[in-house]
């Protein structure tokens, strides 16, 4: 009796086919012998439970072969949501890819004066650019929002009691939440007022010799509407001074720009909050800022000092990529042209018109299947929730009749078009899609069409309406 064993090859015959070792040229040749090797390995399991090899290992090898592909790609974002998390939050402006390429790809002065040929610190490179825009005495920029408050509670906090206000123990991205992270700073939590009420009296009575700081968050992932009442930060700094304590003003998204003047609610401007006395302000790089991901925090130099000098500062520094981009995506604002420039304020400024004027030509391409409907974008990210912009969609009706393998078609597309489903049809929305990108759409849209296109009973081609 053969030994069914016998018919699997070594490694070193799998690695030598011509095909395999095509693989391992593009992807490494110690990622492919691994995959090999669990190949092999299941299929000798196979064999001792009884069965046969069912497949020539080499093609198994080749079919598995994509999953040593990256998986971080480029796609398209045509949902509507402009800060989608999910999809890498903000793309930046041209000329921060530009910057971060430069600095990435030489030498840089990221902790070098020129002057004296000394160190330096990587703090310089922002701070001069965030007080001019915010109004604050200093400022420092770590790698994410939730960095930035755990350093600001373990650095100015820790030990002490921190009040703040039970409607903003909030949970943000990814099941982090708040109080956690408070935790793990070790501050004190001390929850004051109620879920949709608190008063400045609330927090004045929580306060004793323990208490270090005051901590408001702001609800940027959801509303609360209704019987509702909060403390104004200018309120809370009154507080502070009053009683010696650090007043830390956590934005989330934060923005520099007043989002009413496009028809949105009013988003929390990090200079009111400076200006209304926040010892602190916390907000994100990658949101409506329009930048890198980073975690910028200004405030007063005294606070910011000590902040600087923690052990956590260097465990969460930003990298020298995202301090080039966030630094020329500030300049947008400093000279007056992040409308122009940053591709979240573009898409958020974007006439409906316009919008209305690419979505036909998206839908000329497959007339039969394709038609354009009023709709709405939203902000996302983490920032307004419940708001909505006014757009012009490409709504597809699935030839097939599945929504569902559509939306997977899109996907596996060679560049993938991400869209969103509503009343069983495909909606591609133009705001969140960046005109360089409108020929992917509609190949995608022709590629449906041609596949799909009604024939006469000889067999040609119908013509288009």
């Amino acid at each position: 009796m053969t030994n069914p064993y016998r018919s699997l090859p070594s490694i070193d015959a799998v690695i030598a086919d011509k095909r395999v070792s095509e693989i391992a040229k593009l992807h490494g040749h110690d990622a492919v012998v691994n995959l090999a090797r669990e190949i092999l390995e299941t299929q000798r399991i196979k064999i001792s439970r009884g069965g046969e090899k069912s497949e020539d290992t080499v093609t198994l090898l080749l079919a598995r072969s994509k999953s040593l592909e990256s998986r971080l790609v480029g796609v398209v974002n045509a949902t509507g949501v402009i800060i989608h998390t999910n999809l890498g939050r903000a793309p930046l402006s041209r000329s921060a890819i530009e910057a971060m390429r430069r600095i990435t790809t030489s030498y840089s002065t990221l902790e070098f004066d020129l002057s004296d040929g000394t160190r330096s610190s990587r703090d310089q490179h922002l701070e001069s650019l965030l007080c001019s825009l915010t109004g604050a005495e200093a400022a420092l920029v770590v790698n994410n929002g939730a960095s930035a408050l755990l350093l600001a509670l373990a650095a100015l906090c820790a030990g002490g009691e921190v009040p703040i206000s039970r409607g903003q123990l909030v949970e943000i991205g990814g099941g982090f939440r708040i109080p956690d992270v408070m935790r793990e700073s070790g501050a004190v939590i001390v929850e004051v007022g109620t879920t949709n009420r608190t008063y400045a009296s609330d927090y004045e009575m929580a306060m004793n010799d323990d208490t270090k700081g005051v901590l408001r968050v702001h609800s940027s992932n959801f509303t609360t509407i209704g019987f509702t009442a909060s403390t104004s930060i200018a309120d809370l700094a009154e507080i502070a001074e009053r009683r010696n304590l650090v007043l830390i003003d956590d934005l989330g998204s934060g923005a520099l720009i007043d989002t009413q003047e496009y028809g949105l609610a009013s988003e929390p401007l990090v200079q009111d909050s400076v200006s209304a006395g926040a010892h602190v302000v916390l907000f994100s790089g990658d949101k409506l800022i329009g930048g890198p991901q980073a975690g910028i925090i200004v405030g007063r130099k005294h606070e910011i000092d000590l902040m600087k000098r923690h052990p956590l500062a260097r465990a969460v520094r930003i990298d020298k990529a995202s301090i080039a981009g966030l630094i020329e995506t500030l300049k947008h604002y400093s000279t007056g042209k992040a409308i122009q420039e940053i591709p979240v304020w573009q898409m958020i400024a974007e006439p409906v018109d316009q919008l209305a004027m690419r979505a036909r030509r998206w839908a000329r391409v497959c007339p039969q299947h394709c038609e354009t409907l009023e709709e709405h974008s939203t902000i996302g990210g983490g920032s307004l929730p419940g708001e909505e912009i006014p757009t012009v969609v490409c709504a597809i009706r699935p030839p097939t009749g599945d929504v569902d393998e559509l939306v997977m078609t899109l996907r596996k597309r060679p560049i993938p078009i991400i869209a969103r489903i509503k009343d069983e049809r495909v909606l591609l929305d133009p705001r969140t899609v960046d005109p360089r990108e409108d020929g992917h759409v509609e190949q995608a849209l022709s590629t449906i069409c041609s596949a799909h296109r009604p024939t006469s009973i000889s067999g040609s081609t119908s013509p288009e309406r």
